[in-house]
């Protein structure tokens, strides 16, 4: 058995390059599926019928085989999608190797030992005088010359004058005390001393227990009955409610198809239906809840909405992000007179069919006035 044989690449990749190949084939790849992508939209509206140049379209059972073909592409698209995102990010977080070090190179020639003397700089001024320094100390006493010889005697002085008295001595201790005399007889009384002030007032004394409650006086004569004011206004009495029991089947294309609501209907005098069941005028001016329900037989990636006065609504829009069966929601909003409103189911991707359920409300909606 021969072993396989590669080409010869010539200059060899390296591993760099051999990355920038894998990332350039998954954007040829990409490149591709753009290609198909593109290739299954013109599908999809040449069997619609939106293509320039073509007039008719093809029948429902064309346009669900087609759906179908297109939905199986774009499921094997996503699967190779995973795969590229998978292997570019393999790709970009490839590690990167540092190869060997190489040989060291020659060491390079000796520069010269000692360099040459630069220029002599110039001569600095001269700086100030510095202060004059601080006394030396005293020298040492020299040594004491030799005693001299002692002088001959001096005459006798005169005699000294008398001195003066001395200071008179302290006073003696003083003698004891001599005994008490004997006491004196009683004194008379002295006479009564006037009346004094008047003191002043005590505090008042605590209040009294409080007396009984007297007994109820005769009821008063009922007055005359005032006249009945006028109704006031009743908001409720514009109302409106219609559904869609038949499980219908609508072929929702770009742009979006309003439901018929032709079952149950319960209207007040101001709101009227076309003839179709898809549009309702409100004659009245006000304020009014809105609500709607969408039931279908199957989950659909679509959305639902109203439209008032011929603009959508944003705040009544579905737009789920995954395929449901169920849509519903409500709403407050100001009318003006005779203004108009339907209900509506329109595709998020793919143009398609949806069945309402028909063993019981497959659509309805009701208006209310509040105000």
């Amino acid at each position: 058995m021969s072993m396989p044989n590669y080409p010869q690449i010539d200059p060899p990749l390296t591993r760099d390059g051999s990355v920038n190949e894998v990332i350039s084939s998954i954007a040829a790849e990409e490149l591709g599926l753009s290609h198909i992508l593109n290739a299954e939209g013109e599908k999809l509206q040449f069997v619609l019928g939106t293509l320039p140049g073509l007039s008719g379209g093809a029948d429902i059972s064309d346009v669900l085989e087609v759906n179908n073909s297109v939905r199986k592409t774009l499921d094997e698209i996503t699967q190779q999608q995973l795969l590229l995102g998978a292997k570019l990010s393999a790709a970009l977080d490839a590690p990167v190797f540092t190869g060997p070090t190489g040989a060291a190179g020659p060491a390079g020639a000796d520069g010269p030992a000692t360099g040459a003397a630069g220029p002599a700089g110039p001569t600095g001024p001269t700086g100030p005088t510095g202060a004059d320094g601080a006394a030396g100390p005293d020298g040492a006493a020299g040594p004491t010359g030799p005693a001299g010889a002692d002088g001959a005697a001096g005459p006798a002085g005169a005699a000294g004058a008398a001195g003066a008295d001395g200071v008179t001595g302290p006073a003696g201790p003083t003698g004891a005390a001599g005994t008490a005399g004997a006491t004196g007889a009683t004194g008379l009384a002295g006479p009564t001393g006037p009346i004094g002030a008047t003191g002043a007032a005590g505090d008042t004394g605590p209040a009294g227990a409080v007396g009984d409650t007297g007994p109820t006086g005769p009821t008063g004569p009922t007055g005359t009955t005032g006249p009945t004011g006028p109704n006031g206004p009743n908001p409720t009495a514009t109302a409106g409610f219609a559904a869609n029991t038949a499980g219908t089947s609508l072929t929702v294309a770009l742009g979006g198809i309003p439901i018929p609501l032709p079952n149950a209907q319960v209207f007040s005098a101001d709101i009227a239906a076309n003839a179709g069941n898809t549009v309702f005028t409100v004659a009245t001016a006000g304020r009014y809840r809105i609500s709607y329900h969408v039931n279908t037989t199957a989950a659909l990636l679509m959305g639902s909405r109203l439209v008032i006065n011929g603009t959508n609504n944003t705040a009544s829009t579905i737009a789920p992000v995954a395929a449901v069966s169920n849509f519903e929601n409500k709403i407050v909003v100001d009318l003006p007179a005779n203004s108009t409103v339907s209900l509506q189911l329109y595709p998020l991707v793919l143009a398609g069919i949806a069945v309402l359920i028909s063993s019981g409300a497959g659509a309805s909606l009701t208006i209310t006035r509040l105000s």
